[in-house]
């Protein structure tokens, strides 16, 4: 939050310099005119339409925007009739559903192979997983099998796949091949990352309005000045594709992580105050200060046993993440080192701690945790070197079988958002999603208690599922 340090005084009110904040949904759209299992996606001309309720529209040259909202009910029965039937055993809620991934590859090649299109549900929807808790490697069978909780599927109300019970979103397809093909580049550098951040002209032309002001007069036309001022900030995807579903999990968890922060939505989950709330309820003043916050993977050391075949993954998965950055004389921002404030790590906290409660009512969360899921799973297999020792090849999943291509986020209009603190207004907010799968894969211990799952946990069936 950046405060004048000589503020001017209208009718007893301090004026704050505002800065930006994002207001957008979170529901992961087609691009226009696209078919998603026999739903039309509508394209409106200014955008992807759709009746979602809670979505975010990204029209064709990149602009994310909020869609109009019309007949929710009718969309989600839409994208329901269009799902395949599913089978009784493969609808029944299992706490260890195993997954081959052997003959998963072989199924979709088989699959298109047939030139059967689209791939069907079970094979995009991963047989309802819902997460992955354990990696068994199996050279002998030459085959490594991923198993987690898992039941039938179902569309919710914002047009996401999600249990038919739990009502959590399944893994994807999609985000695997994504995770897989992208595994060495994901070590270092940015990792995986997504980010939402003002230019530096725009924060400069802000710089310059805020400094002639002598007044904060209508707050409303005052918050309009600012968002022209700010202009359009630029969204930036490193590490996976920026056209890809998984691109667009991170952004739209970006940007829910905002709009909770900067009070435009009232949480979903009790006890879980916006910052500007936690600042107006006496928050400490911060000058030339911008509050950054960002959603990262939060795992337990995984345990392995002692040949290194067996894997679980241990640990809620995100954690949210905070540091200052700060506004110089000339407005151009500057990367901060500290943790923050005592408003900003109090809410960075407060999300942590309640993530899972949060992705129980906000399914985005919940893909969120998945992608990281997979991300985990693909820098375990490629730095420990298991498809080799399984001496399994996943042309399809790695490199061949073609994958949903999305419109690329490029740019969101900057939102304000005021809240008065006795005579001060404030202001501000900053964030992203930063993944770094090596770090967690880095990071093990040895158990004996994996080997009796593990030989369990072996599919020996000619289906590429089994619970």
């Amino acid at each position: 939050m950046f405060q004048r340090n000589c503020p001017v005084q209208h009718g007893g009110l301090s004026i704050f310099s505002p800065l930006f904040v994002l207001a957008l949904f979170t529901v992961i759209m087609q691009p226009c005119g696209a078919q998603d299992g026999g739903v039309t996606i509508i394209d409106t001309g200014g955008g992807i339409r759709s009746n979602n309720v809670g979505g975010v529209s990204i029209s064709a040259d990149g602009v994310v925007s909020q869609p109009i909202l019309v007949d929710a009910r009718r969309f989600q029965e839409q994208r329901q009739r269009a799902l395949q039937p599913i089978s009784d055993d493969l609808a029944k809620f299992t706490s260890q559903r195993r997954v081959s991934l052997r003959r998963l590859e072989q199924a979709i090649t088989k699959h298109r192979s047939e030139q059967v299109a689209p791939l069907a549900d079970e094979i995009r929807y991963l047989a309802g997983l819902q997460r992955i808790r354990y990696v068994f490697v199996y050279p002998d069978q030459r085959d490594i099998v991923l198993v987690g909780p898992a039941e039938g599927w179902k569309v919710d109300q914002l047009g996401n796949v999600v249990g038919l019970t739990t009502e959590r979103p399944v893994l994807q397809l999609d985000d695997l091949m994504v995770a897989l093909r992208t595994a060495g580049a994901s070590n270092g550098g940015t990792g995986i990352s997504c980010s939402i951040d003002p230019t530096q002209e725009g924060l400069q032309r802000l710089h310059i309005m805020v400094s002639r002001m002598k007044t904060i007069g209508q707050p409303e036309a005052t918050m309009r000045r600012i968002e022209e001022a700010m202009g359009p900030q630029v969204i930036t995807v490193t590490g996976v594709p920026a056209d890809s579903h998984f691109a667009r999990v991170m952004v739209a968890a970006d940007v829910r992580m905002k709009r909770l922060a900067m009070n435009f939505e009232e949480s979903p989950v009790p006890g879980m105050p916006s910052f500007l709330e936690l600042m107006r309820a006496g928050g400490t003043g911060m000058q030339n200060m911008l509050p950054r916050w960002w959603l990262a993977p939060d795992y337990d050391p995984l345990l392995t046993d002692a040949d290194r075949l067996s894997w679980e993954i241990r640990g809620s998965g995100v954690q949210c993440m905070t540091k200052t950055d700060f506004l110089t004389e000339n407005g151009t921002p500057q990367r901060g080192v500290d943790r923050g404030s005592k408003a900003a790590r109090h809410w960075a906290e407060t999300l942590t701690a309640k993530y899972e409660e949060l992705a129980n009512r906000d399914s985005v969360f919940a893909q969120l945790r998945n992608i990281m899921d997979l991300a985990v799973v693909a820098a375990l297999l490629e730095k420990e070197g298991l498809l080799q020792r399984a001496g399994l090849e996943l042309p399809q999943m790695m490199s061949e079988g073609a994958t949903e291509i999305f419109n690329t986020p490029r740019q969101v209009a900057s939102q304000v958002s005021f809240i008065k603190r006795g005579r001060n207004w404030l202001i501000s907010a900053s964030g992203g999603v930063q993944i770094f799968p090596w770090e967690v894969a880095d990071r093990s211990e040895t158990s004996e208690t994996l080997s009796p799952i593990r030989a369990k946990a072996l599919v020996l069936t000619e289906n590429w599922w089994a619970d």
